[in-house]
C-alpha cells in the first residue's frame, strides 16, 4: 500500500495508517519502513502531525518498530482511531500520544499469535517467544491505562478477540476522548466498519473532476480570488494559458540562445588555444589544460596564454628570405646539398 500523507498546512501534516501492518508492504498493507521513513520526513518538518488507523493489525515486530518511531517523534502527535484499531494496530495507537477515537470505531486486543514448524526446542521456543511477546505487550498497555502487566494479561490474554467500543477504551484509560464522524449503520460488524471506513478514504481520495469545479472552488485560488462570476474564471483561465504558452516560447527560445552561445564559447576557447600551439607557446600536450582554465576563467586564461613567449625554431629562422632575396638561407643550403648529391 502506498503510503498517504497529507500536509493540512504549513505546521500540520497527517499521516495514514489504513491496512495490514507488515514487514514488506503490499496490497492492502502498510509497510513498516514506509511509515518510519514518512514520520521521520514530517517530524522534521511539522510542529504537529496527526496519525488517523484504520488496520485489523498485522506483523508484530513491524508494529513495535512503528510504535517505537510515533513514540520518539518531537511533533505534537494526535492519534485518530477512525474506524478499526486491532491487535498490534491497537497497541500501536497506546504509543503514549494523545489518543482519540471515532464514536463508531473498535478497539481490539488479544493474545500474540504465532507458529513454527519443527522439533519439540524448536516449538518450545516459539512459545518462549509469544510469551515474551505479551509480557512487553502488556507493559505498553498498562502503562496507559495505569495496570500492573499481570493484570493486563490476565484481562485480555486469555484466548478471546476483546473488542472494545469508544466509551468503553475511554473509561479503561486507554483513549483520550471521542469524536463524532459520520455514523455508520446500526448492527455493522467490525468487518463492516473496517470497510467502510476504508471505502470512505478512497472516495475522498478520488481525483476532482475539473469540468465540475465550482466557483467557489476557484475563488480558493489566489489568481481567481476577484473573480464575480464565471464568465470572470474563464476569462482568467484563457489569459493564464495564454501566459504558459508564452513561457513556453521564451523557455525554448531561451534554451536555443544558451546553446548559441556555448557553441560561441567552444570556437574562442578552440581559436586561442590552437593559435597557442601553432606560435609555440604551448605544447599540444597542453592544449586540453589551458581549454579547461579558458572555460573557467576566459579572460584570465587569455591573459596568461598571451603573457607566454612564442618559441621561434631554427629552421623558421632560416625559412625566412634574408634582405628581401628571393631564396632563404635554408632553401639556398638544401639545394647546395641536393646538387652535391647528384654528382
Amino acid at each position: 500500500m502506498t503510503v498517504f500523507k497529507s500536509i493540512l498546512n504549513e505546521k500540520t501534516a497527517c499521516l495514514l495508517l489504513y491496512g495490514e501492518v507488515s514487514d514488506e508492504g503490499g496490497e492492502g498493507k502498510i509497510a513498516s519502513r514506509d511509515i518510519v521513513n514518512e514520520l521521520m520526513y514530517l517530524d522534521a518538518g511539522y510542529e504537529n502531525l496527526n496519525i488517523r488507523i484504520n488496520s485489523i493489525g498485522g506483523d508484530v515486530y513491524p508494529g513495535i518498530a512503528i510504535f517505537n518511531a510515533i513514540r520518539q517523534c518531537r511533533s505534537n502527535v494526535t492519534i485518530y482511531i477512525d474506524g478499526i484499531a486491532a491487535s498490534i494496530a491497537g497497541v500501536i495507537a497506546l504509543c503514549g500520544k494523545r489518543v482519540e477515537m471515532s464514536r463508531y470505531a473498535r478497539m481490539m486486543l488479544h493474545n500474540v499469535s504465532g507458529g513454527c514448524y519443527g522439533n519439540k526446542k524448536d516449538l518450545q521456543d516459539m512459545i518462549s517467544t509469544i510469551e515474551s511477546l505479551e509480557d512487553t505487550i502488556a507493559e505498553i498497555i498498562g502503562g496507559r491505562c495505569g495496570k500492573d502487566k499481570e493484570e493486563v494479561k490476565s484481562a485480555y490474554f486469555d484466548g478471546t478477540d476483546h473488542w472494545l467500543k469508544a466509551d468503553e477504551a475511554l473509561q479503561l484509560g486507554l483513549i483520550d476522548a471521542i469524536y463524532d464522524v459520520e455514523a455508520v449503520p446500526d448492527e455493522s460488524t467490525t468487518d463492516d466498519i473496517y470497510r467502510i471506513f476504508t471505502n470512505r478514504l478512497e472516495q475522498e481520495q478520488q481525483p476532482q473532476n475539473p469540468d465540475k469545479m465550482k466557483l467557489e472552488d476557484f475563488k480558493t485560488i489566489p489568481r481567481f480570488a476577484n473573480c464575480a462570476d464565471e464568465a470572470a474564471v474563464m476569462a482568467m483561465l484563457g489569459e493564464t494559458a495564454q501566459k504558459a504558452d508564452k513561457a513556453d516560447d521564451l523557455e525554448k527560445e531561451n534554451g536555443e540562445l544558451k546553446e548559441q552561445i556555448r557553441q560561441q564559447e567552444e570556437e574562442r576557447i578552440e581559436t586561442a588555444v590552437t593559435d597557442a600551439v601553432t606560435d609555440g607557446r604551448i605544447g599540444a600536450d597542453q592544449k586540453d589544460t589551458y581549454k579547461n582554465i579558458l572555460k573557467a576563467n576566459f579572460k584570465d586564461g587569455l591573459s596568461a596564454l598571451k603573457a607566454l613567449k612564442p618559441k621561434k625554431m631554427l629552421k623558421d629562422k632560416l625559412e625566412a628570405p634574408a634582405g628581401g632575396e628571393g631564396e632563404s638561407p635554408w632553401q639556398k643550403k638544401m639545394r647546395e646539398i641536393e646538387a652535391n648529391r647528384k654528382k
